[in-house]
């Protein structure tokens, strides 16, 4: 059948089996308009078909008329001539339909593949196909469209990525936080705060049991060298008044100005490092190169 764009005139020839009894909904392949088709209607018989020729009746023979008793002489009767019968024309064929090919945009037009039929002795002469228009192979997957041709869910897909755990992913976290806290944790204890830190650091260590020091603040001043430098004097006292044996570590004398800053520091290990019970050990140290600022000093257990 052919059917013909109501947008833009374009005709189409398709086989009655793509539209079918019911019609369907179709696309121009030239504007992309759409409609639905409604199915071929009946056959019918072309007006220029002509009827059957009934078949001509042919006369049954007649029976022989015996002759009349006619005297010897005279001539025999001649027998009636038979009609004879006109022979049987078949019918001529209905012309089939010319169909017009599709033109597939991007594609050459192909040569019609079949050759036209034979004509039969009764046609009067064959219907040529109309010359400068060569017929084109009819492409179904380009030229009629479909109104569901639209993405299905059931297609191909690649696989579904992962989903992450997050409650695996916070498990870690925690487990990970937890061990950095405890490594801290234990690096302070065991080393104390790092000296970067902007945060107020303990001077000296604490007290040692059962050792005491003993360095009055008037026996610690400034004293003049006969070449006119000066020193920082040091003394006291480290008594153990405990019932055992003690450790005794190093000392640590600390130089302070008129506002309570540090301006000098130094180690000062004592004589003897293990005092018995009631044992007493004296200290004297000389400080050289101190700054002149420092006004007082302060004496106690070095950090480890």
């Amino acid at each position: 059948m052919i059917i013909a764009c109501p947008a833009c005139s374009t005709r189409y020839a398709v086989p009655d089996s793509a539209i079918g009894m019911d019609g369907r909904t179709v696309r121009c392949a030239k504007c992309r308009h759409s409609w639905f088709q409604e199915g071929p209607e009946a056959a019918v018989l072309p007006e220029d078909a002509a009827p059957e020729a009934p078949l001509a009746e042919v006369p049954a023979p007649a029976a022989p008329v015996p002759p009349p008793p006619v005297p010897v002489e005279a001539p025999p009767a001649e027998v009636a001539a038979e009609p004879e019968p006109e022979p049987v024309r078949p019918a001529a064929p209905a012309p089939q339909p010319v169909r017009e090919a599709i033109r597939v945009p991007g594609k050459a037009p192909a040569a019609a593949t079949t050759a036209p039929e034979a004509a039969t002795p009764g046609d009067t002469a064959p219907i040529a196909p109309p010359r400068g228009k060569p017929a084109a192979v009819y492409d179904d997957t380009t030229a009629v469209h479909y109104a569901d041709e639209s993405h299905s869910s059931f297609d191909f897909a690649p696989p579904f990525r992962p989903r992450r755990n997050w409650t695996r992913i916070a498990t870690f976290g925690s487990a990970l936080f937890a061990v950095v806290t405890l490594g801290l944790t234990g690096a302070v204890a065991w080393g104390g705060l790092p000296d970067w830190l902007p945060i107020p650091h303990q001077t000296f260590s604490q007290a040692q049991p059962d050792l005491q020091l003993d360095f009055p603040r008037k026996r610690q001043d400034r004293k003049p060298l006969p070449d006119g430098t000066e020193f920082f004097s040091v003394s006291g006292t480290i008594s153990n008044i405990g019932s055992e044996a003690r450790k005794v570590p190093s000392l640590l004398v600390v130089l302070r100005d008129k506002r309570d800053r540090i301006v000098y520091e130094k180690e000062v290990v004592p004589s003897k490092r293990k005092l018995a019970p009631g044992e007493a050990i004296t200290v004297n140290e000389a400080l050289t190169d101190i700054p002149k600022a420092a006004s007082a000093a302060e004496i106690g257990w070095k950090p480890e």
